[in-house]
């Protein structure tokens, strides 16, 4: 079903210049996050937080282009087209989410006072951001390509790392790590957290290849 979205994105101007804008939009927010986890984990200092926030604008209006431009064509195109119309609004609104994470990522290391480390789940962490580095990435080729068989194999991939990050938050409630102050410990539950939803969104902008527009953000149907 993607596919044909495609197809008709391809065929009109200006659908397929919202199109493409997603992928620069999805690009850009990749580096965000890698700019908002160095800040926050692996830096000390500030410098480089104004790029993010410049981005985020960028995101936003970008946002706004892609809206224009889908409802310039549904005016003149008709009903008919409006699923493709919707289903672009759909993932442009979840990248711009994606995008508002990074920046409450950077605002949490402006106001932590060192390096966020993660004590005894430090390990399980970077196996949490390198994955998200990699589903940005992989989301991208998935959706730019309407590819099934990639996007099912990255919903496999996106389970994990949402318990992994629940694992790590109520284990930071249950205070399993004695030696963590608690300004790290909320630290790194916020961050826990966010990271969870920046892979939900994610996840959601995937399952748009596999699933009916109805479907957008649930589990892929089962044939």
């Amino acid at each position: 079903m993607f596919k044909q979205w495609i197809a008709i994105f391809q065929k009109d101007t200006l659908m397929d210049r919202a199109y493409q804008r997603s992928f620069e939009m999805l690009d850009i927010t990749r580096e965000m996050f890698l700019k908002a986890k160095e800040s926050l984990r692996f830096r000390e200092g500030s410098e480089g937080d104004i790029d993010v926030r410049e981005k985020d604008k960028q995101i936003n209006s970008y946002e706004r282009e892609v809206r224009r431009n889908v409802f310039n064509h549904l005016a003149v195109s008709g009903p008919e087209k409006l699923p493709s119309g919707l289903v672009l609004m759909s993932i442009i609104i979840d990248i711009e989410r994606i995008g508002d994470y990074t920046k409450n990522i950077v605002d949490l290391a402006l106001n932590h006072p060192s390096k966020l480390y993660g004590g005894k789940f430090e390990e399980s962490v970077q196996e949490i951001e390198k994955s998200l580095e990699n589903n940005f990435i992989k989301t991208k080729q998935s959706f730019e390509g309407g590819d099934s068989s990639l996007a099912l194999e990255i919903l496999k991939e996106y389970k994990w790392v949402n318990k992994a990050c629940d694992d790590c938050l109520f284990a930071l409630v249950k205070e399993e790590d004695k030696g963590i102050r608690p300004g790290n410990s909320v630290s790194l539950g916020i961050y826990a957290r966010w990271l969870k939803r920046i892979n939900s969104h994610l996840r959601n902008i995937t399952t748009s290849v596999v699933n009916p527009i109805d479907r957008i953000g649930f589990e892929a149907e089962k044939k």
